[in-house]
């Protein structure tokens, strides 16, 4: 989420251009400076539109692997993978990289600095450890100038994204295969992802809607199980892993609408092969709003789209954060009636809250319950930028 990551959309824009601003990020040096300060999805989601860019109104066709690259004519995009890893004795961690791309502006302009840039780049970078429920998170910022940060797709078909030495480097079309690379003090991850299923569009072939006002879609694709292998450090220890990934790559420019104020999002692999995406969002009064969405991928690698109306989830549990005093669902109660589906997810660990510029719950979770009246289990992420509860 999406990260989320994550549905983040055109207001963003003008909050990364006043926090930069306010904090010197961009600078003449280039450097990323973090900030001690966080705000909720939806106050960055209220920030009104930058123009310039193109909104996401209509279907599209789908070129690969040129949409694995960058869409400069849109204000905001990432490209987001988590996973669930094992080593061989069965220690777990669960890790996220999403890096993002935000337009300052489609428009021309005259270049008086090799500094200038007119797109930022944004990275998180978690990892989970589940046996000592510790959980790390760094966020970085740079600009795409002097090669310090950016996306690119090659004529023959590769792809990366960076962010110094956050890298994401890809081949293929529609079954990526992908390493990522990123460190940050004692922690550094080393992993390849291969895909074991062809990519699946969301919502109409690829067009995912957010809400009914114009330019209230994004452009949204998922390779939902990626065989994950490699390695994770963290501090003098070294583990060799192995896994199951999941990667969504999105872009647009609108922000939410008035009445909406967050979402929950559930990346999750169950054990019989399916794959299941859902995103509730949530509105101002706290009700459930209809355009939430969905997809479903068999084993197969067919999928089926399902709408606000073929899915329940029940919040059945709770907890609150010590540094942010926010309250976040944490465990919860997912039914699909037309496909027997009902599982039950939790947190590996409750405390996987991201606290950056902007702040959400993004956390490793395992899945136990039924799917096609079988018992499954599974593992996943979910994703919480839900309006603060304190």
């Amino acid at each position: 989420m999406m990260a989320k990551w994550v549905l983040l959309i055109g207001g963003f824009l003008l909050l990364i251009i006043t926090f930069l601003t306010l904090s010197n990020i961009v600078n003449d040096t280039g450097n990323s400076v973090n900030s001690d300060s966080s705000m909720d999805i939806q106050k960055a989601l209220s920030f009104p539109q930058s123009v310039g860019f193109q909104q996401v109104i209509n279907p599209r066709q789908f070129t690969f692997p040129r949409d694995h690259g960058p869409h400069p004519d849109y204000g905001i995009e990432w490209w987001y993978f988590t996973g669930n890893l094992s080593t061989k004795d069965n220690r777990l961690f669960g890790y996220q990289l999403t890096l993002f791309r935000i337009g300052l502006g489609n428009d021309e302009v005259e270049r008086k600095s090799n500094w200038s840039t007119s797109q930022i780049y944004m990275g998180h970078l978690a990892l989970s450890d589940v046996k000592n429920q510790k959980f790390y998170a760094f966020e970085r910022f740079s600009r795409e100038s002097l090669g310090l940060a950016g996306a690119l797709v090659t004529d023959d078909g590769s792809f990366r994204v960076w962010i110094e030495d956050w890298i994401i480097d890809g081949v293929g079309s529609d079954r990526p295969y992908v390493r990522i690379l990123g460190t940050e003090g004692d922690l550094k991850i080393d992993l390849v992802l291969e895909s074991s299923k062809p990519i699946t569009l969301n919502g109409e072939s690829g067009f995912s809607r957010k809400n009914r006002e114009v330019g209230g879609a994004s452009y949204y694709y998922s390779s939902t199980r990626m065989v994950t292998n490699g390695s994770l450090t963290l501090g003098q220890q070294n583990f060799k892993v192995s896994g199951l990934s999941w990667m969504d790559r999105e872009w647009s420019t609108s922000a939410l609408s008035e009445m909406q104020a967050g979402w929950d999002w559930f990346g999750l692999q169950l054990s019989d092969g399916r794959d299941l995406m859902l995103y509730q969002l949530i509105k101002k009064s706290g009700n459930l709003d209809d355009n939430s969405s969905g997809t479903l991928v068999e084993e197969n690698g067919s999928s089926k789209f399902l709408n606000s109306d073929d899915f329940v989830i029940t919040n059945l549990d709770h907890w609150k954060s010590n540094i942010s005093g926010t309250k976040y669902p944490s465990k919860w109660r997912i039914k699909i009636p037309d496909q027997e589906i009902d599982i039950t997810v939790m947190p590996y660990f409750r405390n996987q809250e991201f606290n950056a510029v902007v702040r959400y719950w993004e956390g490793a979770t395992s899945v136990k319950g039924v799917s096609n009246n079988r018992d499954v289990t599974g593992s996943g992420y979910v994703e919480i930028t839900r309006p603060t509860v304190k």
